[in-house]
């Protein structure tokens, strides 16, 4: 059987640094990590995984499980926590959730039955009452805006108080019909409804009403949905001066939609996104957008699951990221 040190003289490096990329931890250069690479490849190397795992009780990978890998801000956070996990020793493996219960639960299985050390679950469908989290056996991080009233670390962006703010800067930009595209239906406790009621809660601070009219509610939250609220609200010609997407995707859309009907941004309509998503900055105009700290995010969840593999029955916490108001050409 090639060991770890067969593969160490073979690159003429120490068993650590082969440790090392094993492990897929940083503090090896890109030259020698190639060369230990090439020396695994050549030698037939494998890790014992069955030995590892007895000797630690632990496999060295992390599941982070997603509603879509497709979307601009789960692709971006899914690099930013295989990023973090790095640093720590640890693989991730994606999974896809589709936004059901079905899907998260099925995350939560195949976590356990692949021994996975835990899962970084951004949670949708699922809420604290659900019985399949009953037993969920180990360690899990919580992202999303479910309450699930303590049982897990909870990762949260934030919602009210990142549209609270951008309906404000519109509303401080002169606009005084400031419109909502967002999600359907908006009732229990997600997303959808904790941004709703910032939007609605700016409006009642300016003492601006929410006009029925206004609320542009969408079946996806894809570009293609927000281009076809944008032509619905101009084609009813309802009088509109600024808008507040619930993600950078449906604003991008958006965007379009508007130019199809001849609106200028800003010129006609001021717009405004969430999640600032690295291209929201390239679009013209490029985007304003409430930008959460996602590097944040993304450490914290990883930080916090790794202290609970450490320490299983520690306190749980919930955490709420840092923002900020990103302005640019969409609303100045």
């Amino acid at each position: 059987m090639v060991t770890m040190g067969d593969v160490a003289r073979l690159a003429g490096v120490s068993k650590m640094t082969v440790s090392n990329v094993v492990n897929n931890r940083d503090g090896v250069s890109d030259l020698v990590r190639q060369r230990v690479l090439d020396a695994i490849e050549r030698s037939g190397y494998r890790v014992n995984l069955s030995a590892r795992t007895l000797r630690s009780g632990r496999t060295g990978v992390i599941g982070l499980a997603v509603p879509e890998i497709d979307l601009p801000y789960f692709s971006h956070l899914a690099e930013l926590v295989i990023g973090a996990a790095r640093r720590r020793g640890y693989h991730v493996t994606l999974e896809r959730t589709g936004a059901v219960a079905a899907g998260e639960a099925g995350a939560l299985a195949h976590s356990r039955l692949l021994q996975f050390d835990g899962l970084i679950l951004s949670a949708v469908a699922l809420d604290g009452l659900d019985e399949r989290l009953t037993d969920a056996g180990h360690p899990i991080v919580m992202l999303g805006e479910q309450d699930f009233g303590g049982r897990f670390d909870h990762v949260a962006m934030p919602n009210e108080d990142g549209v609270r703010a951008a309906t404000l800067h519109l509303a401080d930009q002169g606009c005084r019909r400031i419109g909502i595209v967002t999600g359907a239906p908006r009732d229990g406790v997600n997303v959808i409804t904790r941004r709703y009621h910032g939007y609605l809660a700016a409006l009642a601070e300016r003492g601006l009403a929410a006009d029925p009219p206004l609320l542009l509610p969408l079946n996806d939250m894809t570009m293609e949905a927000g281009r076809a609220a944008a032509h619905r609200l101009a084609d009813a010609g309802h009088e509109v001066d600024g808008l507040v997407a619930v993600t950078d995707t449906v604003a991008t859309g958006v965007l379009r939609g508007l130019a199809d009907r001849g609106l200028r941004v800003p010129g006609d309509v001021r717009l405004v996104g969430f999640d600032d998503v690295p291209q929201s900055r390239f679009l013209v105009p490029s985007l304003s957008s409430v930008a959460p700290d996602h590097r944040w995010m993304a450490e914290k969840a990883v930080e916090l699951l790794v202290e609970r593999i450490r320490a299983p029955h520690r306190p749980t916490g919930a955490y709420v990221a840092p923002f900020e108001l990103v302005v640019r050409e969409s609303t100045r």
